[in-house]
């Protein structure tokens, strides 16, 4: 069985194949690099997204917010009910952790903005 995706590490967005045998990888081709190598397996075997979204902020507009590092799809909407429960009470700059260890894998949630 062959699957394709689209790498999406760099700009090329080279289209790979990853073949599989009794469902392991055993060969991926299309990439024109090792980091698309890379992706594909990830993508076919865990794969993983950044969570982007808002929190509230008492007396101010929502603060967009993003996970730090990308957490695996099927957790994605656990991370999401934990970020809805959240609000902002105090200044916060760019950078600033909002809720730690979202994912229980290390990934935290970030603001992307100064309030």
């Amino acid at each position: 069985m062959i699957k394709s995706t689209v790498c999406t590490v760099c700009p090329k967005g080279c289209k790979v194949d990853a073949r599989f045998e009794n469902g392991e990888i055993v060969e991926v081709i299309g990439n024109t690099c090792e980091k698309g190598k890379e992706f594909a397996i990830g993508e076919f075997t865990c794969p993983r997204r950044v969570v982007t979204s808002t929190v509230k902020v008492e007396g101010a507009d929502n603060l967009p917010v993003r996970t730090d590092k990308a957490v695996k799809k099927e957790l994605i909407f656990s991370v999401m009910e934990r970020i809805k429960c959240v609000k902002v009470f105090t200044k916060v700059c760019s950078g600033d952790i909002i809720v730690e260890n979202v994912d229980g894998e290390g990934a935290n949630v970030v603001a992307t903005r100064s309030i």
